[in-house]
């Protein structure tokens, strides 16, 4: 097991399910000369050829219509979107057609896709490209939504998501392609729809999923060290399907619970989460669900502004006393 970033994760997983299934190619904006616009592909296209690694018009709509026939086809695509806040202008192809083609076809047939795009705020990139809309896909029955946290599971994830028979929508931070972490040598799969407990405590029951998971654990390890307060790290790592057995089980050990997310704290992946805690979990609970998100505000392109409008580790710390105390 060698070390690696997250961003080495991807490619090694891309390049291993290139070589182990002839279904499997890339499609996308800039993927192939240019090697992607975070460098993901980078040398894909002089390894594969342009069969199995296609650059696209800039036409999001188009070639993920193009992806959606491929899988019906029998082929396995991996359609980049150069960012989430990009794939708005897809949203009917993702959503109407990509989730329902199994339904609507009596299962019959299905839409075996991986669409991976980044997202996320933290690198001043305005307020109409630093946008975390993964849970608008996270309600949308059909589609699978997943979001890694280290390098080991962005590669074992995303081997998973390849092999999946249905559409996987395979969220990315942008903050995290250079982060380094331990990335399995051999045939590594991270099975879909199961968390992860990053770290075991106690006394608070910490839930987030990608970068905030990072965020988390900075924050966590504070708690115990300056405040005697042992918290439990539970990274959601797939959103649709969400293991709440996992989650339960902590509340149960805890009795105290944190949602932390990136997104709005409105309609958001935390919002599902306490709603099913205070209804599955009531008994168990010591203090209310608490929950910490980022400002409901466009995000500012101004650094200053950004970095106060993102929950930071510092922010997850204050809300886990308050979480804790139950105040």
């Amino acid at each position: 097991m060698a070390e690696g970033t997250y961003r080495q994760a991807l490619q090694q997983a891309l390049r291993e399910e290139l070589i182990r299934d002839e279904r499997v190619f890339l499609m996308g904006e800039e993927i192939g000369l240019f090697g992607g616009s975070y460098k993901i592909t980078d040398g894909l296209l002089q390894e594969f050829g342009e069969k199995r690694v296609r650059d696209t018009p800039i036409s999001e709509e188009g070639f993920l219509g193009a992806g959606i026939g491929a899988a019906m086809g029998g082929l396995r695509p991996v359609v980049e979107i150069m960012t989430i806040n990009f794939i708005l202008i897809a949203m009917d192809q993702i959503v109407n057609n990509a989730a329902k083609i199994r339904y609507m076809f009596g299962g019959a047939i299905g839409v075996p896709m991986v669409i991976r795009t980044p997202g996320g705020a933290g690198v001043g990139l305005t307020a109409q490209h630093s946008q975390s809309l993964e849970v608008w896909f996270a309600s949308t029955p059909g589609l699978i939504v997943v979001a890694p946290s280290t390098p080991a599971d962005a590669k074992g994830l995303l081997k998973a998501s390849i092999r999946s028979n249905d559409p996987v929508l395979f969220y990315e931070h942008l903050m995290l392609y250079n982060d380094k972490g331990e990335i399995p040598d051999e045939d590594y799969v991270v099975p879909i729809g199961k968390a992860e407990i990053r770290r075991p405590g106690k006394d608070l029951t910490m839930i987030s999923h990608s970068l905030m998971t990072q965020r988390s654990l900075k924050a966590a390890e504070e708690l115990e060290r300056n405040h005697g307060i042992s918290a439990e790290v539970v990274d959601l790592r797939s959103l649709r399907p969400l293991d709440f057995d996992t989650i339960a089980a902590s509340v149960r050990k805890t009795n105290h619970v944190l949602c932390i997310e990136e997104g709005w704290l409105s309609y958001g992946i935390g919002a599902e989460i306490a709603a099913r805690v205070a209804d599955e979990c009531f008994d168990w609970l010591d203090a209310p669900v608490k929950r910490i998100g980022g400002a409901e505000v466009p995000m500012p392109y101004s650094k200053p502004l950004e970095s106060a409008a993102m929950p930071s580790h510092e922010r997850i710390l204050e809300a886990a006393i308050r979480a804790r105390r139950g105040s």
